[in-house]
């Protein structure tokens, strides 16, 4: 049975790039022992001159996770379509994503962590 999706917003109160990541860190482990199946990061895009930073960072450490085998997946949000591969395979993994706002938005200020 797929997992639900859980949204996290850990750009709100403009954080430090590390300090992001470990609120990154800490959203997939709980997730992971709640049986989430994704986990939507809402970072932002960058338009206050610290969210393009905080993205960058976010989804750098993110692609370590998924080399070293911790995360199954990342989608970005301008991938995040149904004619995508990653985000087709998703759904296997979190049903709720099919009715996520932002599938279909190319909107690069959230990434999609597949558990």
């Amino acid at each position: 049975m797929p997992g639900y999706l859980k949204e996290v917003n850990i750009k709100s109160d403009l954080p430090t790039s590390s300090e992001a990541v470990k609120r990154v860190t800490y959203n997939i482990r709980n997730g992971k022992a709640w049986g989430c199946g994704a986990v939507k990061i809402i970072h932002g895009y960058g338009s206050s001159g610290k969210g393009g930073k905080i993205r960058t960072e976010v989804r750098r450490y993110l692609a370590e996770q998924k080399q070293k085998g911790l995360i199954t997946d990342l989608i970005p949000g301008e991938e995040f379509s149904i004619f995508g591969k990653a985000t087709l395979d998703a759904f296997g993994f979190c049903d709720e994503l099919r009715r996520d706002k932002d599938l279909e938005r190319s909107n690069n200020g959230v990434t999609i962590v597949v558990l």
